[in-house]
């Protein structure tokens, strides 16, 4: 699968809430990061659903190239 483009150089801490679903932006166009704004028309791109299993902290990924979508893995590292 293609990726999106580099969005940030760091994760994006948030507060989820178990059973909520969130839309992470798959292709880094969005100015709402890491969730989706609808900026991906005319692209091949559409939102990723995450649903929280529990109510925590998680990090989202906003450099696009991560390979566990839509958490950070930590490829924002290997520039």
């Amino acid at each position: 699968m293609t990726k999106g483009q580099r969005a940030g150089d760091t994760p994006i801490g948030v507060d989820v809430l178990e059973g909520k679903s969130y839309y992470w932006c798959t292709c880094g166009k969005s100015v709402k990061q890491p969730f989706c704004d609808g900026s991906h028309k005319d692209t091949p791109f559409k939102p990723l659903p995450y649903k929280a299993d529990q109510s925590k902290k998680v990090f989202f990924c906003t450099c696009k190239q991560t390979n566990d979508q839509p958490m950070c893995d930590g490829s924002h590292n290997a520039k």
